[in-house]
């Protein structure tokens, strides 16, 4: 093998290898130092210590292959949903038409995430590139200075791409950024009240980009080829991250205010989506639903345990309003008057409702009696699962009698009331509590808890539901706001304000979250309801960093020679 074949294939392997890597970063490893190795494989590619001829960067391409060998595992469980469809309970091979439609929905959806780790790679490639002769042979203070500058070009196209992928086509799909995968890192993540999830990616950008401008000129200096051995680049880039640690360990250690406790109990029936798809457990589900609300919040000796019971999406067999009449007249009237007879709180539910020909999917607060209910429908839909996007035109018009549901989003961002007692309640149903700008709608300057009704059943026992908890608990952290999560299969939990999950349902023997059962616990809310500067503002910092590359690009673009 020549030497320029080695260079080729290892310009090939070096971006999967940094696409494989960050896989570990995520739900089923949860590797901190993931974080902040990944991107090493791809820098060698894309800044390269010395040019290479005979061998094309082709740096969108390369990026590229780095994206579709992290989301192509990561998003796997996406298969899963079409499988369902077709009658799934398990991983059980179920035909080859649900089986190709699951390949091509992972695949597809993988192949579209991994164009922006492409343009990531071609911008800073190609604008945010150090020139080796500046780092390794000038002064110092030239050396620091380009170093300082190319690694914040590259962190913000970083924090630029990511919220373009959260946004732009049919919504966008933000999952898993470079922030979520710090999780686990309860110091580094408190940041996001401030700059929201997408800022904090912006992070472990800058100081691996850094630390790669650092050991470039550490190893020119090795072989003689340097002359600077400067490190305060790197310096500048870990104060950057003390500083984000210091300000995290101030709010861990912040003293509670003044807060409101509110009595909270989850639900989680565990019900394969193919039975609640079929409704062939329909009475058996409506018969669990009563007995668990009862046991856990039924007045005992005239007093009243629990104040809020959650129920999760799609919780019942039948939609509320009974649109396609299922049931006897008036059915679901006399089960919630009853239910809600046995003691005095309030029960939130997910459900379907019809209203004015259209269908939303929605969650319903009940008080006292079925006719006292506040509702609210679903502002962010999620596109081929609940509308068709572009459904009137080939390709899509052809997924028409595969789409489950086609839903109308609607339009209040108003939060739900709980009156007792007195807290707003900030309602988010399914991913939508994986989405920041959706969320921050809701902040009021008030007493409020975020809940979030979820059914991630659709995705059988994958790791979906831990990757859809590492997405949501920021949304806690960001408005300060303490979260709960009743979901159908899990994973249904309690969520302080600095994203800890301090109480979550798991099988004891398995630690697993596929059970049935309940989950009683107490929040806190505080009483002032601060916004902060992220529920004021939102992704203001990813949108700078955004204008700030388009700025470099336009000037790299239209500059002209200046003539003599």
């Amino acid at each position: 093998m020549t030497d320029l074949t080695k260079l080729r294939l290892f310009f090939f392997l070096a971006p999967l290898l940094s696409g494989i890597i960050l896989v570990f970063a995520f739900p089923g490893w949860n590797s901190n130092l993931a974080v902040w190795l990944w991107p090493f494989p791809l820098l060698s590619v894309l800044w390269p210590w010395r040019n290479v001829d005979g061998v094309k960067v082709r740096p969108f391409w390369r990026g590229y292959l780095a994206g579709l060998a992290f989301f192509l595992p990561n998003l796997w469980w996406v298969r899963h949903s079409s499988r369902v469809i077709g009658g799934a309970y398990d991983d059980t091979w179920i035909g080859w038409g649900p089986e190709l439609l699951g390949f091509g929905a992972a695949i597809g959806l993988s192949g579209y995430c991994a164009v922006y780790l492409g343009l990531w790679s071609w911008f800073t490639q190609r604008y945010a590139r150090p020139k080796v002769e500046k780092l390794t042979k000038e002064s110092w203070q030239i050396s620091t200075t380009h170093s300082l500058g190319c690694a914040f070009l590259a962190a913000a196209a970083w924090a630029a791409c990511e919220w373009l992928r959260s946004t732009t086509v049919f919504t966008g799909f933000g999952w898993n950024g470079l922030g979520v995968a710090m999780h686990r890192n309860l110091v580094l993540i408190q940041a996001a009240d401030l700059v929201g999830v997408l800022g904090l990616s912006f992070l472990p950008m800058f100081v691996a980009c850094t630390a790669w401008n650092t050991l470039t000129r550490l190893v020119f200096a090795y072989r003689g080829e340097g002359t600077c051995k400067s490190r305060l680049d790197l310096t500048v880039a870990l104060v950057l991250l003390l500083g984000t640690a210091g300000y995290g360990m101030l709010k861990l250690t912040e003293k509670a205010g003044d807060d409101i406790t509110v009595r909270t109990v989850l639900v989680q029936p565990n019900v394969a989506q193919v039975d609640a798809w079929t409704g062939r457990l329909a009475e058996q589900i409506y018969d669990r639903l009563d007995k668990f609300t009862r046991m856990y919040a039924g007045a005992r000796d005239g007093k009243n345990p629990v104040d809020l019971v959650i129920w999760p999406e799609s919780a019942l067999p039948v939609n509320l309003n009974d649109h396609f009449h299922q049931l006897p007249e008036g059915w679901h009237t006399n089960y919630f008057d009853d239910l809600l007879h046995a003691g005095e709180f309030s029960l939130l539910t997910g459900t379907e409702l019809h209203e004015h020909g259209r269908t939303h999917v929605s969650a319903v607060l009940f008080r006292e009696h079925s006719r006292n209910r506040q509702d609210y429908h679903k502002l962010h839909l999620v596109p081929f699962g609940e509308y068709l996007p572009l459904g009137d035109y080939p390709p899509f018009s052809l997924l028409r009698g595969v789409i489950p549901g086609d839903f109308t989003p609607g339009t209040n961002a108003e939060p739900l009331q709980l009156m007792k007692p007195e807290v707003q309640i900030i309602p988010l149903i399914c991913f939508e509590d994986t989405v920041g700008r959706v969320a921050r709608k809701f902040a009021r300057e008030a007493p409020q808890m975020i809940v979030n009704i979820s059914n991630d059943g659709w995705f059988l026992q994958s790791d979906e539901t831990e990757v859809h908890l590492a997405n949501a608990l920021f949304r806690a952290i960001e408005l300060r706001r303490p979260m709960v999560r009743a979901t159908n299969t899990g994973v249904t939990c309690f969520i302080d304000t600095h994203g800890r999950v301090t109480s979550r349902l798991d099988d004891p023997d398995t630690g697993k979250s596929f059970v049935e059962g309940v989950l009683p616990g107490e929040v806190q809310v505080p009483r002032q309801g601060k916004l902060t500067l992220y529920a004021r503002f939102g992704d203001w910092f990813a949108i700078l960093m955004l204008l700030i590359c388009v700025v470099k690009w336009a000037v790299a673009r239209f500059a002209r020679p200046a003539t003599s």
